[in-house]
């Protein structure tokens, strides 16, 4: 095989993570990002090109001699980039319109969960606000309202009173602070218990199974305040047993691919369910479309096999043919965010202390929301930068992470972080 040229979308930590992998494999030539940022730039060439504008990512493609995309982004999986990829004859990695409806209608994934048995939270999906309402008050709280559509990882409010519950109703389906996102929302009793995210490759009729992994959503410590993209992770979780494991596998991903495959949807790319491990077992809260974030940065620091061997099988429909393997090692990876996120960010605020960590291979640092300002490397956004480390225990993982974090290492004005990431 020749080397491969290849193409990411999107501009957040997980890319720069897949690009920091793929470069490490010898069956690929180069890499490019649409858009990127100041990190993506160190292991690839970023283009000013918007991941929403598919035309010219179809020209830039074919002009490159792009051998395999990867789509990044929830929002250009659900407006069908790899439907359009594919009539183009580009490979792409991703799964289509239709099939990527498991993360952009929570409506459509609870329908395809009941019809498969797939163990989640009791709910009921609405239209209408008022209905919504008097469904709400005839239940106890805690309840989670969500907006059925993509609303970049904030569409989600766990209300802790029937109140707040009519609020958040107002707010997704009256106020429209979601958008279209909004128009349509799912209700559901509040499962308790500890989070997990499972991720699994697919190639609509094979998967292959991540290590257990635990994102840390709250903003603040002891996951207090409002939810966020995502503060930290760590994987695997040696508390999950390969019983559990087997439980989720054989309960809850299988009967997923399987129930979209007979529905004439394969599914295929990463399918990564957040479940919540209750009392009575696993049960999925809700399931995306693409690989997660920040997930994926502790993951690439744990993967073994050659990650475009990975991608190119799934896209090719012979993942069954490709072994995979994993560290047995833990990482983690610790977000850090510009002041006032998630309800605001500052941006343009000069980042001190990456140079130490350039040729550290302890401490590698992925970029969410950065750009280059003449010499200085800056704030873009509201998630920065994640601190990624790996340890032959979770601490160790977790000191080394802390420790190129501070004054003496990584700092910006306004920083903002959780200091408790894997302790809970």
């Amino acid at each position: 095989m020749n080397r491969q040229n290849i193409l990411i979308i999107g501009s957040g930590g997980r890319e720069h993570a897949l690009g920091w992998k793929l470069k490490q494999s010898p069956k690929v030539e180069k890499i490019y990002f649409a858009p990127g940022t100041a990190g993506t730039a160190q292991v690839g060439e970023n283009t000013n090109i918007n991941p929403l504008d598919f035309d010219s990512l179809i020209k830039f493609a074919k002009e490159n001699s792009i051998d395999l995309t990867i789509a990044g982004p929830d929002d250009i999986l659900a407006a069908g980039i790899v439907n359009i990829f594919k009539k183009q004859r580009l490979k792409i990695f991703g799964p289509t319109k239709e099939a990527a409806q498991i993360e952009s209608s929570k409506a459509f994934a609870k329908d395809l969960m009941k019809k498969n048995n797939i163990p989640t939270a009791a709910y009921q999906t609405f239209t209408d606000p008022e209905k919504a309402k008097d469904y709400a008050r005839k239940h106890k709280a805690p309840i989670v309202i969500k907006a059925s559509g993509l609303a970049l990882g904030k569409g989600v409010v766990v209300a802790k009173t029937i109140n707040e519950a009519i609020n958040a109703i107002n707010d997704a389906m009256v106020k429209k602070v979601f958008g279209d996102a909004g128009s349509e929302i799912v209700i559901e009793e509040y499962l308790e218990g500890k989070e997990v995210s499972i991720h699994a490759f697919s190639d609509g009729r094979t998967i292959s199974l991540f290590p257990t992994a635990r994102d840390h959503k709250p903003i603040y410590d002891g996951h207090k305040g409002p939810n966020t993209g995502g503060m930290g992770t760590i994987a695997p979780l040696s508390e999950i047993s390969k019983k559990e494991i087997n439980e989720i596998k054989e309960k809850i991903v299988i009967p997923a691919i399987q129930g979209m495959k007979k529905m004439g949807i394969p599914f295929t790319g990463c399918l990564y369910p957040g479940l919540m491990l209750t009392k009575d077992g696993p049960k999925v809260i809700e399931f995306n479309s693409r690989f997660g974030d920040p997930e994926m940065e502790s993951y690439m620091r744990l993967l073994k096999t050659d990650i475009f061997e990975i991608l190119n099988a799934c896209v090719e429909e012979r993942l069954s043919e490709i072994d995979i393997k994993w560290s047995s090692k833990f990482a983690c990876c610790i977000v850090l965010a510009s002041a006032g996120y998630p309800a605001s960010s500052q941006k343009g605020i000069p980042i001190h202390g990456l140079d130490k960590f350039v040729d550290d291979p302890e401490i590698v640092v992925f970029h969410f929301a950065t750009k280059k300002n003449e010499d200085n490397i800056v704030t873009n956004g509201g998630r920065v930068l994640g601190v990624t480390a790996t340890g032959k225990t979770l601490d160790e993982a977790l000191n080394k992470a802390y420790s190129a974090i501070g004054k003496n290492g990584i700092h910006f004005k306004g920083m903002q972080y959780r200091s408790d990431i894997g302790k809970l």
